[in-house]
Formats: structure tokens, sequence, C-alpha cells
């Protein structure tokens, strides 16, 4: 009896082998190719090979805004999304990732990514009853009421400068005024950042939601605040009256 299973692998052996000899020697088996990169259409790949560094794994936000934040899926739209994503935003650390736009990705590719944003983490119903501000300004801003309006809604969390308080970052901050775009800051007041903490366009005040031309003033007061060369530790004018004092006979000797 305790024969019987090793005649039955001696008796299967020589099938396997000649199995393995129908193989042409040095080609790959059916199905072992690697995929080509503009080849790949799997959204959970593109994404995490070409946003997740920004917006965060899963969409859940990193240095850049969460794309799978439900009410700001509900707010913009969905052509507006791919065009951002196929030309990117000029003047901003968003690039262009559609071929023809000297990306690498397929239109194809884009609209994946695209289409798959929307239909994994959008929320059908979510801002169903309230009265949002459009996604694109429709009326030009006032700095001046914006301050006002940044005031009463922001500062309370961001400082009254903008410089940050104890429960939000600084926003005023002149490298980050350099690296986002009217829209995006737009994008931010409206639709809120809930990764981190900071509400949408309706929790900043309870009971009082921004409105359209509200949202509009403090971007545009935002926008204000952008500086000619950022990061640097002086203002152009400040740099030189610094240098000056320092080095009073600097002029008559460059002279």
């Amino acid at each position: 009896m305790s024969r019987i299973p090793y005649l039955s692998v001696f008796a299967v052996l020589p099938l396997v082998l000649l199995s393995a000899c129908s193989i042409p020697n040095g080609q790959p088996q059916k199905g072992s190719e690697p995929v080509a990169p503009n080849q790949v259409v799997d959204f959970g790949t593109l994404y995490a090979q070409n946003c997740a560094a920004c917006h965060g794994a899963e969409g859940r936000g990193g240095a850049s805004i969460a794309l799978a934040n439900p009410v700001y899926l509900a707010i913009v739209d969905e052509n507006a999304v791919h065009n951002v994503v196929a030309n990117g935003v000029r003047e901003t650390s968003m690039p262009a990732f559609a071929e023809s736009a000297g990306g690498l990705l397929t239109d194809e590719q884009i609209n994946v990514i695209t289409s798959g944003m929307f239909s994994r983490w959008g929320r059908k119903g979510i801002i169903d009853g309230t009265n949002p501000p459009s996604y694109a300004a429709k009326t030009t801003g006032d700095a001046t009421r914006g301050e006002i309006a940044f005031g009463k809604y922001c500062a309370s969390c961001h400082g009254s400068e903008g410089h940050g308080g104890s429960k939000g970052s600084a926003i005023s901050n002149d490298s980050f005024l350099a690296l986002v775009s009217d829209q995006g800051l737009r994008t931010i007041v409206i639709t809120g950042r809930p990764e981190l903490g900071a509400p949408d366009w309706r929790g900043n005040v309870p009971g009082k939601a921004m409105s359209d031309q509200e949202v509009t003033d403090v971007v545009a007061w935002l926008a204000s605040r952008r500086v000619q060369s950022p990061g640097q530790p002086y203002s152009a004018s400040n740099y030189t009256e610094h240098d000056h004092s320092e080095h009073p006979h600097s002029e008559q000797m460059e002279k």
C-alpha cells in the first residue's frame, strides 16, 4: 500500500517534463511580459505613481490638497480636473502630465485618473440643500473687503495677518503663496482641508457660511500679499536699507 504514492509520482513526472519541453527555449511564458508604462490603465497604479507624492496615499492629502474630499469633488467640474491633470498649472508646483503638454501620460491614462477620482471618492448629495460658492470666481475680488472677511472667518485659526495661530498654519507665508494659484487658494477656502482639520466654507463661523463674494475677496487679499522674491529674509527695500546701514560708503565705492 505504501508503494502506491511513489508509483503515482513516477507516472506524473514524464508529463511535467514533456510540458516544460513544449515551451520554446528562452521565450517568456504568456502573461509574463512587463506592461509598458504607456499601457498601464489601472487607477491605483497611475495615482500612486503620479499623484500620491503631493496629494497623499488614497487621496488623503499631503503637501497639496486631499483629492478624496467629497466636497471638493462635488464643487469642481470634472473637465476642469482633467485639464489640470493634463496641462498642470503654470507658476505652481502642479506639473503637466499629458504627453501633449510634455508629460508622460496618454490621453487614456489621464481619463482613468480623472474619472477614477470621481467614481471612487465622490459622494452624491454631499452638498445638497446648500448654496456653495462657485468653483471659479465670477466677480473681481476686493482686497480691502477681503481683509475684513479674513478677520471674520479665518483669523481665529490662522492669525489676524495670516501668519499662523494656535489652530491653523501660516497662509500668508510668501513661499506658500508663490506655490499656489489664485484658484488653488479659492479651492482651499471653499472646500477646506479636512485632512488638516480645516473646515469648508460653511464651518468657519457657526451658522454663518461664507458668501461667494466673501470667498472671492479673501482670495484677493491673500493674493495681494504675494512678494516678488519669495523666501527672502528681507523684502527688496528692507534689504537695501539694511545693506546701506552697514556699509554707508558702498555707493561711493561702487561709483
